[in-house]
């Protein structure tokens, strides 16, 4: 084997020492691309949607390690709003009406300053309540009317008072004999109404059932006054009823036959 020169051996050595380059050479400036650069375009082209994903999991997961009990609470009070929600009524409808702003005593003549306007669920305002002011002004309690009460034409003295009678039914006045009795009457009370007929000295009076049991509509004992309606200016001792037409007929003007008196019934 000839003997090598040290020159050869050192350039031998040289090849060996460098790493290995792509086979076959790649000339320079031919348009190649080492696979390093290769390499370097792949990972510049990799989409970073799915790294940014991942990053922001980990802030919110971290974020609620060191709030657990702030998060927990968050939790709680949203379960409670949705169970309440959930829970409450749709809100109703609502009518406006007029209710009574103060107590209101029977025979009360009212002016708007009596009554104030409200708003309440259709389903629970009164049938016939006025909710115009102009339809109470000058008109004349028949009952009385507590703070917050709706007032309805059956609460107001005229034809209102035979709200819901029977058909036919009548108000009757009447003028009882002792005009400080009709004091222990009010309103829906039951009383039954007596004739006593005028007789000589010699002779006793006949006393006649006329009707009864029949309901107080009104009396002038709580300072009504009833002239428009009755067409009479004098009150003292009236006494209207609610009458069929039997009772109706013997009730008219039986005050000229004699004293006329009432007795009270239990209802």
């Amino acid at each position: 084997m000839p003997q090598q020169s040290r020159s050869a051996l050192l350039a031998r050595a040289r090849r060996s020492a460098s790493p290995a380059g792509p086979w076959p050479p790649v000339p320079s400036g031919a348009g190649g691309r080492s696979p390093r650069r290769r390499s370097n375009a792949a990972s510049f082209h990799r989409p970073l949607d799915h790294s940014a994903s991942q990053a922001r999991r980990r802030r919110i997961g971290s974020w609620i390690a060191r709030n657990r009990r702030l998060t927990v609470a968050l939790l709680l009070c949203l379960a409670a709003g949705i169970a309440v929600h959930q829970l409450t009524p749709a809100s109703e409808l609502r009518i406006s009406v007029m209710v009574a702003a103060r107590d209101l005593p029977t025979g009360t003549t009212l002016t708007e300053a009596d009554f104030t306007r409200v708003g309440v669920p259709q389903d629970l305002a009164v049938t016939g309540a006025l909710s115009d002011g102009g339809d109470l002004t000058g008109r004349q309690l028949a009952a009385p009317l507590s703070r917050g009460q709706i007032p309805t034409e059956s609460s107001l003295l005229g034809p209102g008072l035979l709200t819901g009678s029977p058909v036919g039914t009548a108000a009757v006045p009447l003028r009882m004999a002792d005009p400080s009795s009709i004091q222990l009457l009010s309103p829906g009370q039951l009383v039954t109404v007596v004739l006593t007929a005028a007789g000589s000295y010699d002779e006793s009076r006949e006393t006649q059932v006329l009707a009864g049991p029949v309901p107080v509509l009104w009396t002038s004992a709580h300072g009504g006054k009833a002239g428009e309606w009755l067409g009479t200016s004098d009150t003292e001792g009236l006494v209207v009823v609610a009458a069929d037409p039997q009772q109706a007929e013997k009730l008219a003007g039986a005050s000229t036959h004699g004293k006329l008196f009432f007795v009270l019934v239990n209802p």
